[in-house]
């Protein structure tokens, strides 16, 4: 299967997504918070930072667990520029 290349707009959704994530993990340590979400801290950082702007859904599901947000927030933060069309 090819998967299409990400939309601009995709893109920085996944900027907004990981910025509001960072933003709800503050001061806890990136390293922790990914192992209680059962994910690397890598992929904990690269999310944070914008350079994997579509994890995988349970991913997100696990992190918004821990950080205790909703996922209906999480979703407006990746709809929040008319994203869903193109989603």
């Amino acid at each position: 299967m090819v998967r299409l290349p990400l939309t601009p707009a995709q893109v920085e959704a996944g900027r907004r997504l990981g910025t509001r994530l960072r933003a709800a993990r503050a001061d806890r340590d990136l390293t922790e918070t990914a192992a209680a979400a059962g994910i690397s801290p890598e992929t904990l950082r690269k999310i944070e930072t914008g350079r994997l702007p579509t994890p995988a859904f349970g991913t997100i599901v696990s992190v918004a667990a821990v950080l205790d947000i909703p996922l209906e927030e999480l979703a407006d933060t990746w709809r929040s520029a008319g994203l869903a069309e193109s989603a």
